[in-house]
């Protein structure tokens, strides 16, 4: 199916728009007043405009691949796979990326040349002559544009407060200020500005249905759900430069009231829902294929074959094709004691960890535990084959399964336990999630210790891969603790104790034709594996060794046994967050360039 009409123009627009990137930090754009007026003399104008905002959006340095495939892998479910080097990909996965790392500089620089763009629009449609002469429904889409590029700017922001704390701040174009020179600005600044600019925002966003949009442009959904996401970040904790420490936002109840009410207006407006099927969600983003129940609320858009507008999402990460069809590199790992905070029953399981790869014969190829993969994008998924990187495959910013989520949180903290309408929206994730397996969906907790943890352990579940989970554990200040439980269990996996007491040491199986065309469970119940009498075939994950010698026929693979001490700690090239410390590594350093670039601006955080 192709893209709907709005991003299919955005590579023939974004190509004439004057609004080009900035080469360089906070680099003045050259545009004449007259030429800069012209841009927004009509509403089609001011749309080629807005479409090189969300072109900001796009591409390898931004939601293509670095923002959410690099940056934000290295929570307690996923890590960037391979060795690792303090100036690429790998530095930042184990906590240890230095300010001339090569993934840190063209995020920060494209993130700030879509904040050029957005201020641009925002600037100059509210003093257009068509708020003055033009038609009553030339006004409503002014304004519409407005709303959205308020909303994109709020989003540019976000990404730099979530991974560099403190930024310079500017809501004008660069040509208006007194200098591009700018110093930090205390977040909680910007965060102020965001949440009135994203009320203001939504007043002139319309609803998904009346829009008559997809997902890949900004709804009052989208407005609503980002702001309910910064008043979450708002409300919890930070590194801070003075004193250096993860210390909570002031007056957290303010915020977290603002979540809960923003959700549930969500929640409320019946116009998005949870889709029946978690991987068909997913499959959905692979197709270009609208989600039936309109559960992706927000996605980043990707087309065009090419670094700029596309993705390497399903290229870059996801199940790993050995095969010429499906080429894929696998370039993100789960962290083996992952898979096991799903229970069997949990159709979450199969979705989000790869643990086999397809070899070059199309043929599953079960992996030892510290070689599996994030299984939710696949670019078999797709109908691209052959060596081509770029899939099209959106990236989902935001879903409904969030909403009921922060709505879920916000609710407990405000009300100091759990309402049964935020007993409910957990259950109906939950329950997604165990279909035809109700029965195993388990209690959820009703005091308020116990159910945020319960929160905590399923957003871990729901959103693996999904770019959310290590700025979750940053802003509840967990990182630290779960880094350190990730720690103890990988030793305890290792040594087949605890929770992992039943854990195989290998597994004997035999190799099957993949077919991308079953779900991700069938993909797992159609390999052969060798079990014990009286073992089921779903328990060989759960059941100690089911034979001393290999079996005729099958082949071995360490399970467990492919666990050892290097995985775990003391390896400075191969340890799990070897190198993350804590009031410092919770936030990125500055590339080098930047700093550089500006006399003003510090590295701070201990960088």
């Amino acid at each position: 199916m192709k893209k709907n009409k709005f991003l299919a123009i955005i590579f023939s627009i974004t190509g004439l728009i004057s609004l080009n990137s900035c080469d360089q930090y906070l680099d003045v754009e050259s545009l004449s007043n007259t030429a800069e007026a012209q841009q927004f003399d009509s509403a089609p104008d001011t749309f080629s405009a807005l479409v090189g905002v969300y072109n900001s959006t796009m591409g390898d340095n931004t939601y293509g691949q670095r923002m959410n495939l690099i940056l934000s892998q290295s929570g307690d479910d996923l890590r960037t796979s391979g060795d690792y080097n303090a100036n690429d990909r790998r530095g930042i996965s184990c906590f240890g990326a230095i300010p001339t790392n090569t993934e840190l500089l063209k995020p920060f620089l494209d993130t700030y040349a879509g904040i050029e763009r957005a201020n641009l629009v925002i600037k100059n449609i509210p003093i257009s002559p068509v708020y003055q002469t033009g038609s009553a429904d030339d006004k409503k889409l002014m304004d519409r544009y407005l709303g959205e590029a308020l909303t994109l700017r709020a989003l540019f922001y976000y990404d730099l407060i979530k991974n560099w704390g403190d930024v310079p701040f500017q809501d004008v174009p660069s040509a208006d200020l007194p200098s591009v020179y700018l110093a930090k600005t205390d977040r909680d600044v910007i965060y102020e500005k965001l949440l009135d600019d994203l009320l203001k925002a939504e007043n002139l966003v319309p609803w998904r249905s009346e829009g008559n949009t997809t997902a890949q442009r900004i709804s009052k959904g989208a407005v609503k759900g980002l702001r309910a996401r910064l008043a979450l970040a708002r409300a919890g904790y930070s590194l801070r430069r003075a004193p250096q420490q993860m210390l909570q936002g002031s007056n957290p109840q303010k915020y977290y009231q603002i979540a809960y009410d923003e959700c549930k207006d969500i929640i409320n407006s019946g116009q998005h829902q949870l889709n029946p099927s978690y991987e068909g969600m997913f499959r959905a983003l692979h197709t270009n294929s609208q989600d039936a129940t309109n559960e992706v609320i927000y996605a980043i858009g990707a087309f065009g074959g090419n670094s700029k507008t596309d993705s390497k999402i399903g290229y870059y990460n996801g199940l790993r094709h050995d095969d010429t069809d499906w080429k894929s590199s696998g370039g993100i790992s789960a962290i083996p004691v992952y898979f096991y905070e799903f229970s069997k029953y949990d159709l979450r399981r199969d979705v989000n960890v790869a643990i086999f790869r397809v070899n070059t014969s199309k043929q599953e190829e079960l992996q030892t535990s510290i070689n599996w993969n994030d299984g939710k994008f696949r670019k078999s998924w797709t109908s691209i084959t052959g060596t081509s990187q770029n899939l099209g495959i959106d990236w989902p910013m935001l879903r409904y399964a969030d909403i009921l989520l922060m709505f879920a949180e916000a609710d407990n903290e405000l009300h100091s336990a759990p309402s049964q309408d935020a007993i409910n929206a957990v259950l109906a994730v939950r329950q997604r999630a165990y279909t035809g397996n109700l029965g195993q969906v388990g209690t959820i907790p009703t005091d308020k210790t116990g159910f945020f943890n319960y929160i905590v352990k399923e957003r871990q579940l729901e959103f693996g891969g999904e770019g959310l989970r290590k700025y979750d554990l940053i802003r509840w200040n967990l990182l630290e603790t779960k880094i350190n439980e990730t720690r103890t269990k990988l030793t305890q996996f290792m040594n087949g104790t605890g929770a992992y007491a039943n854990v195989p040491e290998y597994i004997f199986y035999k190799k099957v034709t993949y077919t991308p065309t079953k779900t991700a469970q069938q993909n797992i119940t159609d390999i052969d594996f060798y079990t014990a009498t009286g073992v089921a075939k779903a328990d060989v994950f759960y059941s100690s060794n089911q034979s001393v010698a290999t079996p005729s026929g099958y082949t071995k693979v360490n399970w467990r046994l492919a666990m050892t001490q290097p995985y775990i700690s003391g390896d400075p090239i191969k340890s799990y967050a070897y190198y993350f410390e804590p009031n410092k590594k919770e936030l990125l350093p500055i590339a080098l360039d930047v700093i550089n670039s500006n006399y003003n601006l510090t590295q701070d955080y201990g960088y």
